[in-house]
């Protein structure tokens, strides 16, 4: 696209832009509807429509300055910002719906033109006795002489006919100025400050003319043909946009003391009546729809220019004959072909006055669409964005709001329609486009930034210590990753929503190129595996040559969420007592570290149904218990277990079965167990009976298996054994807490 936008005479400098801008500003709805907006809601009100229409313009023109500081704008101009920051697919919605604005602005200024000449329909029912009834005829002749000079001429010519309008806009403005009233003679100023009621309401007369502001960004179509962009659009559009709203108050304020409300309202060629030479205002009329079409109609072409550029269209043929220009210049002939068409249909229509709500809805979407780039890249800090104009963070989220508020106050219909057709572009192009990426990028970066001020926040913050506001936050460490999923499975139930969970794959071996390019490819495939699952668990990898090397990176691994890691969870197949063993051997780490420590056994029968959950405790687990129980209703918390159900089974020696139970019984009532008694299946272990045959009974139906054990226990030389013998079950748990938890 560069190579075919990129003009080879680009000889524009500022002053084309603030022209072209400000010719687009005091346009049509100046001379036509602006003595309606006084005569409705009177003086104050006028300037507060002013001031609430620029408060989006400033705040667009201050982003567009920075984003145009930053890159060299290319041909399209709004066009090519908006695609370059959030990426084709939503510039490309934005930028077809711009362009289309700009197409029927063409139509609506011409037919607006064509108004001027009401000031002669009396004069030719007079002298020739013919009446003109229809302003198409001066409207479509109008339209064919300027497309007529767009396509033989070119912007060049366009820009020389810009100077001659422009000049004449001012002259005019200067006549109005200077001219008196017999109203204004007599006029009591103390009245200029008084609202006049209007039975259409504020936001009716703001719709009509808030289209009159809406011009600051006009010159930046000329991008493509400027010499310096960052230079000239930054000063053309801002002095524009501060000239048009300060020229805009001295005209409320004239209009206010020079006639009265009700000729201000029923007479909308009032300001001809108020001007020194009273035809210069329809001649004024005549240049700035003029300027203002051709304006549009210099800007259209080269949006649509750089959308074909891009190879947005599904057919390569129309990408090609809408991308080329002409071969002196690069000026868009065939795009202004096609501009030129679309106009000439809405002005043969006779009436756009239905579609110029609807334009204005498109136009807000596109300066909420740049204000929001330039908040957005605000906090992206990408080191690439060096805009050497900076605007304001919450200006340009000021202006971003303010568009979307003002949409849905000006026409909610409308509005609905605009958002929904670029919705509908936007899924169009990217089924049928090539590219695939949006705006992740700039919203990454901003995802980045926001997750580096809470994590520094957090760590600032006052830790919650206190035993009753425990949570897990699980990292989970795993070397056969892709041959069992069951820790991850556990580990996407217990991130569900209540903890937070790392996982964390081991790759042993040395640090070197292609053990990095191994684990980064295992990091991926761990990704997609997770993303299909729907898991909220945070996903790395370690690279070590030692198992106690690898133990020890992960318990220093810093917590996502804000909050410490306190748990440690491993996984081990049954039957196998390898990766067990060193486990097992590095239980010091863990104790040093304050980890709670959870050691799920696998086993082929996986995680069954998903329906039960049994939790073992004894007198010697009470203080696992309670992790126990909150994992256990952790788990349940997922959509896999929504029938799931936990049982609780509390085994004794027959000898102390009695004193044990009125033990049982006071900690759930005390609620040091948050539990009811009536829960808990007491099981009395026999003479003869191991406790492990008891679970192996009465649980080999379920699907998972809580089994706490002591830190003691792992001091031993057969401390292996203690995770052995439980053959007729499926995946066990097992628990082992450094401090009671409490629950309420």
């Amino acid at each position: 696209m560069d190579k075919t936008l990129g003009s080879s005479n680009s000889k524009f400098g500022t002053l084309p832009v603030f022209l072209t801008a400000i010719s687009t500003i005091l346009g049509a709805v100046m001379f036509l509807r602006f003595g309606f907006a006084v005569g409705s809601v009177g003086f104050t009100g006028t300037v507060l429509i002013i001031l609430i229409g620029h408060m989006v313009t400033f705040s667009t023109a201050m982003a567009l300055a920075e984003i145009a500081t930053n890159q060299k704008v290319e041909g399209g101009g709004e066009y090519f910002i908006i695609s370059r920051s959030f990426g084709v697919n939503i510039g490309a919605a934005i930028g077809i719906t711009l362009y289309l604005s700009q197409a029927i602005s063409v139509a609506f200024y011409i037919i607006a033109f064509a108004e001027a000449f009401e000031a002669i329909k009396p004069w030719v029912a007079t002298e020739f006795g013919y009446e003109l009834y229809d302003n198409r005829l001066f409207s479509v002749p109008a339209l064919i002489l300027l497309i007529w000079l767009m396509v033989s001429k070119g912007a060049n010519l366009g820009m020389k006919a810009l100077y001659v309008v422009v000049t004449i806009l001012a002259i005019s403005l200067v006549l109005f100025f200077m001219g008196a009233t017999s109203y204004s003679e007599t006029f009591d100023s103390s009245l200029i400050f008084k609202n006049v009621s209007t039975d259409k309401g504020f936001f009716y007369v703001f719709a009509i003319i808030f289209p009159a502001f809406t011009g600051m960004t006009a010159g930046v179509g000329l991008s493509g043909d400027l010499r310096d962009p960052k230079k000239s659009i930054p000063i053309g559009t801002l002095s524009a946009t501060i000239s048009g709203m300060i020229i805009y108050v001295f005209i409320a304020y004239k209009l206010a003391s020079s006639a009265s409300p009700g000729d201000l309202v029923n007479d909308q060629l009032i300001m001809s009546q108020i001007a020194l030479w009273g035809p210069i205002i329809p001649i004024g009329l005549a240049a700035a729809t003029i300027s203002s079409a051709l304006g549009s109609f210099m800007v259209a072409p080269r949006t649509l220019q750089a959308i074909g550029g891009d190879k947005v269209f599904p057919n390569r043929f129309v990408n090609f004959w809408v991308a080329k220009g002409t071969k002196v210049n690069n000026e868009p002939r065939n795009a202004t072909i096609l501009t030129s068409v679309i106009a000439l249909i809405f002005v043969l229509m006779g009436d756009v006055n239905a579609v110029a709500e609807i334009i204005s809805m498109f136009f807000m979407v596109t300066y909420g669409s740049l204000c929001l780039i330039s908040f957005m890249q605000h906090f992206a800090a990408d080191p690439s964005y060096r805009p050497s104009f900076k605007s304001k963070w919450y200006i340009s989220l000021f202006g971003a709001i303010m568009c979307i508020y003002l949409m849905f106050k000006i026409n909610t219909v409308y509005a609905m329609a605009a958002i929904l057709v670029m919705v509908l572009l936007y899924f169009y192009i990217t089924f049928k486009g090539d590219n695939k990426k949006g705006m992740a990028k700039i919203f990454q970066g901003v995802m980045y930034q926001f997750s580096r001020k809470m994590q520094v926040f957090l760590q600032k913050s006052e830790k919650e210590t206190a035993e009753e506001y425990w949570r897990p936050a699980v990292i989970c460490l795993s070397k056969e990753s892709f041959d069992r999923y069951s820790a991850l499975e556990i580990m996407k139930w217990i991130s569900h929503r209540y903890g937070f969970g790392t996982y964390i794959h081991f790759v042993q071996g040395y640090l070197s190129k292609e053990s990095k390019a191994v684990a980064e490819n295992k990091l991926m495939k761990l990704i997609r595996i997770a993303s299909s699952s729907k898991s909220n668990v945070f996903l790395e990898t370690i690279i070590s040559p030692s198992n106690t090397g690898a133990i020890a990176q992960a318990i220093q691994q810093p917590a996502i969420s804000g909050q410490p890691n306190n748990t440690i969870l491993f996984e081990f197949k049954k039957g196998e007592r390898e990766w067990l063993g060193a486990i097992i051997e590095n239980y010091s780490l863990l104790k040093v570290a304050e980890y709670d420590l959870c050691i799920l056994a696998s086993s082929d029968k996986g995680f069954g149904y998903k329906k039960y959950i049994h939790i073992w405790i004894r007198r010697e687990d009470y203080e696992n218990a309670n992790l126990m129980i909150l994992l256990s209703y952790i788990i349940l918390g997922h959509p896999d277990w929504k029938k799931g159900e936990i049982k609780i089974f509390a085994t004794f020696h027959e000898e102390h079965l009695k004193r044990e139970q009125e033990y049982l019984t006071e900690l759930t009532t005390s609620g040091r167990l948050p539990i009811s008694a009536n829960n808990i299946n007491v099981l009395p272990i026999e003479a003869g009976i191991k406790r492990k045959d008891l679970i192996n009974q009465y649980s080999a139906d379920a699907d998972l298996t809580l089994i706490g054990f002591h830190g003691s226990m792992m001091k031993s030389e057969k401390a292996i054994e203690l995770f052995e013998g439980y053959d007729n079950i499926g995946n066990i748990l097992f628990v082992n807490t450094l401090t009671s938890k409490f629950i309420k």
